[in-house]
């Protein structure tokens, strides 16, 4: 049986899993969902390990191939290593010139790859695992939540301003860590805590020691794990995401009502929001759309033209609920604007009279260096555009987003540290690159 887990349960581009027994780490990874790369067949040929790690890849970083997917495996002069990131360096194209001028090898694109050398030229220096990704750590500018898997230890590592969260669990025998509560849940781990902004955790033989860096560190807790990314049974730094959205659609009641007849949440991150929004204004809600549960977020998916064709096998409308009505309808938020604009455009079709969109976050209006796909302010629908020429372009009978001013008013509420608003305001809790790229890495220069 496995003592340590980590395995996130949404499925998503590519997955991997590796088991350390006895100090040799198996693993396997693949492109694909967890069902299809991981089948009963393939779980039963895994040894029984001590410890064990998985990822889910949502890629940021690094195009969407088998040699990006996680866990990176590593064995070096000291031992062997496995490592999963969530996250996003921001300094990785200086590091690895850094790293390729001294005669480092990369055999990926992605930056949790760097991680992994700067990990080993710090081991190989160090006296313990921990002692490296500490060190490690003060190299490294950005996002990132780590599991690091030695032959006899794991490591839990969040990064100094908290943007991706992390959190820790234990069942009578097992410590499990998982970037939400909710994989947790569905362990059987009861939650214990949240992994601090800046903290590593190390565990061994079931025994846990943590070590605490750059406290004073400015913090930025990701509001786009608040709006969008979260699962809604999830808890992050105390907070319960369903809580989160819930007042987000009361704040946007007060903020920008409107006469109709329902009130609707585009499946599934609206819905919360949505259903806060009927409570504070008295208008029904109702669900106006039934999801295929075969098809995961149209948002991760890398081209538009896919994510168009996904929408429409996504979501069905239920005509019943829709005809000739007045609807509220709530997103979380827009990014590109096409995916709204074909839900709207459904909508119609099925006979609303109305379609009044509310989104439940400010304006997208600027780049995320973190961890959410966006790395040119040109992609988004708000570029240069005013919210009335966003409207006509989605073709919503109004639009409203979320203020900046409801966000802080919430995130006081709910007692988040600091939240970035980055995406929103184009105001990063740390000094940001001039520019950023997904495909940094992809093009080989001579």
């Amino acid at each position: 049986m496995l003592d340590y887990l980590h395995f996130s349960i949404e499925e998503k581009k590519a997955v991997g899993i590796a088991i350390n027994k006895d100090g040799l780490i198996t693993y396997r990874k693949d492109l694909g969902l967890v069902a299809k790369v991981f089948s009963k067949h393939v779980l039963e040929e895994f040894p029984e390990g001590k410890i064990g790690i998985g990822h889910v890849r949502y890629s940021t970083t690094g195009k969407a191939k088998k040699e990006n997917a996680q866990p990176m495996v590593i064995r070096h002069k000291k031992g062997n290593l496995a490592v999963v990131h969530n996250g996003n360096i921001i300094n990785a194209q200086e590091l690895r010139e850094e790293l390729e001028a001294r005669g480092a090898i990369f055999t990926t694109t992605t930056d949790t790859e760097i991680i992994c050398h700067i990990i080993v030229q710090e081991r190989l220096k160090a006296n313990s695992i921990e002692e490296a990704v500490e060190n490690t750590m003060k190299r490294l500018k950005g996002s990132y939540s780590l599991l690091i898997m030695t032959s006899t230890k794991l490591l839990a590592v969040r990064d100094p301003q908290g943007f991706r969260p992390l959190c820790m669990g234990k069942t009578k025998n097992r410590i499990v860590f998982a970037s939400e509560s909710c994989a947790l849940d569905m362990t059987g781990a009861k939650f214990e805590r949240d992994i601090n902004p800046g903290e590593i955790v190390v565990v061994k033989d079931n025994e846990i020691k943590t070590i605490q860096t750059n406290e004073d560190a400015p913090k930025g807790f990701c509001s786009f794990e608040y709006i969008y990314f979260a699962r809604p049974d999830s808890i992050i730094d105390g907070i319960s995401i369903h809580k989160f959205r819930e007042d987000a659609g009361r704040y946007l009641a007060k903020q920008a009502p409107v006469d109709a007849d329902i009130v609707a949440g585009v499946p599934d991150s609206g819905l919360d929001a949505a259903l806060g929004y009927s409570k504070e204004s008295g208008v029904h809600y109702d669900i106006v759309f039934t999801k295929s549960k075969y098809i995961g977020r149209t948002f991760i998916q890398n081209a538009q033209e896919k994510r168009n064709e996904l929408v429409g096998l996504k979501l069905n409308p239920i005509k019943e609920s829709v005809q000739g009505k007045k609807i509220i309808l709530i997103d979380d938020s827009i990014v590109r604007g096409t995916t709204i604009k074909k839900i709207i455009t459904v909508l119609r079709r099925a006979g609303a009279k109305e379609v009044h969109l509310r989104i439940a976050s400010p304006a997208f209006v600027d780049v995320c260096y973190f961890g959410t796909d966006i790395d040119n302010k040109e992609d988004l629908i708000t570029y240069n555009r005013s919210v009335e020429e966003v409207r006509k372009i989605i073709g919503a009978d109004s639009l409203e987003y979320l203020s900046i001013d409801s966000l802080k008013a919430i995130t006081q509420k709910c007692k988040i540290p600091n939240l970035c608003v980055g995406c929103f305001t184009g105001k990063y809790p740390v000094e940001v690159p001039k520019e950023i790229r997904k495909d940094t890495f992809e093009e080989i220069k001579f």
